[in-house]
């Protein structure tokens, strides 16, 4: 009995002789590490060119209004290249394609390609650099494997299925460009789709910018054209 008293005893003072011991700067380091961690702050996602269900459904329409396909596999996107419905995107020093876009699918309607080629060269001038198209076209077969590894993506069908399958719509990259450069490209779409022009998204996952295409981008470009030169005459 008495054996287990001084055990007890020698217990304790070991105890609080190991307390008194613990350094103070462990304390400060401690208290230190969890005051910064309740201080972690998530900044919100907010673009200015915000995806939704509505632009979605919006897309759908104009493909219906144009009674454009959606390519169902090569054969039928060979035929439309054939045919010239779908044009080539060419690189240009303004612009550059994705080394990992089949050669096959870098193409688009003639309208969308219009666009490129003008978004590219007010780019280059401004900071004489590319800009880069990550997607073009796709197939509802190509779309309806991407869906495996991105559950965000589009489906291949129903009323809000991915505009690329009437190849009116690029993603462009946001990777490399620097705050001004990524401002002056929302800027110049945001401009297009305040005019019903386009429809755009901010797209956060794929690091792009989802761009769909009217075809009455054509008509606006020619005006435009032609009020320039009046103007400069």
């Amino acid at each position: 009995m008495g054996a287990n008293i001084r055990f007890s005893a020698i217990s304790v003072a070991l105890l609080a002789l190991l307390a008194t011991a613990t350094p103070a700067s462990a304390v400060r380091r401690y208290t230190k590490y969890h005051h910064h961690k309740a201080h972690v702050r998530h900044v919100a996602w907010n673009p200015v060119l915000r995806g939704s269900h509505d632009s979605l459904l919006r897309q759908n329409e104009e493909i219906d209004r144009l009674q454009l396909p959606r390519i169902a596999d090569d054969t039928q996107l060979e035929e439309l290249e054939r045919t010239q419905e779908l044009v080539q995107i060419q690189e240009s020093k303004g612009l550059r394609i994705s080394p990992v876009i089949q050669a096959n699918k870098r193409y688009v309607r003639p309208w969308t390609n219009l666009f490129l080629t003008d978004l590219s060269e007010a780019f280059y001038n401004e900071f004489h650099a590319p800009l880069q198209v990550n997607s073009a076209v796709r197939t509802m077969e190509q779309q309806y494997k991407l869906r495996w590894h991105n559950r965000n993506a589009a489906p291949e069908a129903g009323e809000n299925a991915s505009s690329h399958l009437a190849g009116i719509t690029v993603d462009l990259a946001k990777r490399g460009l620097n705050k001004a450069q990524y401002k002056f490209v929302v800027d110049y779409l945001k401009n297009l789709r305040d005019l019903g022009l386009i429809e755009a998204a901010d797209e956060r996952r794929t690091h792009c910018l989802h761009v769909m295409v009217s075809d009455r981008y054509t008509e606006w470009r020619e005006s435009s054209h032609l009020d320039a030169k009046i103007t400069g005459e």
